[in-house]
């Protein structure tokens, strides 16, 4: 059975990832939030320094076009080398860190130098967690008709909050962070 640090060994560096999105307007959400989260300049990153974050991701995944570029420019902040598996590709690595019984992503694998793992994060901030109970709430029964299209709009306009709304990148750096401090 292959190691988490084997999937880190033979998976993409994050810049590659990114690079090679598919979800054209997912890719360009990414690159702008990478392009304007910035770190704070007082940030505590060390418990990240010498560290390795294999990301477990998809480029169709909303979530993971606001946590990863926010995971990266921390791992870059600390000098860590951040990497990305694909979930659907070897569905053993997400298998083995499921959120509440599924394969909820992205999920971030933080291993020390030996290829250890010392700390896990993901999918969700708690306060991002809370938009999509609250948005899914408001959502009609999944056998009525119109459950794909009102869905489908509620993931958009929540997409489109995690581009424009700098306060969903605090939350998601702030949790991470919390992780982070507590290795």
């Amino acid at each position: 059975m292959k190691t988490v640090f084997d999937y880190f060994n033979s998976a993409l560096p994050m810049h590659d990832y990114i690079e090679k999105m598919t979800v054209e307007v997912l890719k360009e959400r990414t690159e702008k939030i990478y392009e304007q989260f910035e770190i704070p300049a007082n940030a505590d990153l060390s418990g990240l320094e010498n560290k390795k974050i294999l990301a477990i991701t998809e480029d169709w995944c909303g979530d993971a076009m606001l946590n990863n570029p926010i995971m990266l420019k921390m791992a870059e902040a600390a000098g860590a080398e951040m990497r990305a598996a694909y979930r659907d590709e070897d569905t053993d690595l997400i298998d083995r860190y499921l959120t509440n019984g599924g394969r909820a992503i992205p999920i971030y694998l933080i291993l020390d130098a030996e290829g250890e793992l010392v700390g896990k994060w993901g999918p969700r901030a708690p306060e991002l967690q809370q938009l999509v109970v609250d948005g899914r709430a408001g959502l009609p029964a999944k056998e009525d008709e119109g459950f794909a299209e009102a869905e489908k709009a509620f993931y958009g306009s929540l997409q489109q909050r995690y581009v424009d709304d700098s306060q969903t990148w605090e939350w998601v750096y702030e949790d991470i962070l919390k992780t982070i401090q507590a290795l």
